[in-house]
């Protein structure tokens, strides 16, 4: 399989028109990674609430950007979301995950998404390193 970033991803790609445009930060000495975002009604489920879909897409992509402070490329195996609040849309979505345990060739990700500090979704991400 290749693994080649062409700057069009739906989450965080620049040349992808149809994209969410997230941008992340990765701490290579916490084994983390930051991200923000703003989702207009385009991504909705529900009127004026973000699709359950497109936040569990983002804290995917929070938890690979975590992984990406010990291996360069790796892959999503296993995602596990845990829904606490309706995320409306238009509004300023901070992002974090952190690589919580290293095995061989897996890590362990826990992610939040949050509005002012508030925690809106979770995940636990099981992730391989190519």
């Amino acid at each position: 399989m290749k693994v080649d970033d062409d700057a069009r991803c739906f989450v965080c790609g620049p040349e992808n028109p149809r994209g969410l445009h997230a941008q992340f930060d990765i701490d290579h000495e916490q084994f983390s990674a930051t991200g923000h975002v703003q989702l207009s009604a385009d991504f909705q489920g529900w009127q004026d609430v973000v699709h359950g879909g497109i936040l569990a897409t983002l804290l995917d992509e929070v938890s690979i950007y975590a992984c990406r402070s010990i291996a360069a490329k790796c892959v999503t195996a296993e995602l596990a979301v845990r829904y606490k609040k309706p995320v409306p849309v238009a509004t300023p979505l901070q992002l974090t995950a952190r690589v919580v345990e290293q095995k061989k060739r897996v890590l362990l990700v826990e992610a939040s998404l949050m509005i002012d500090g508030v925690v809106y979704t979770e995940a636990s991400t099981k992730v391989f390193k190519l």
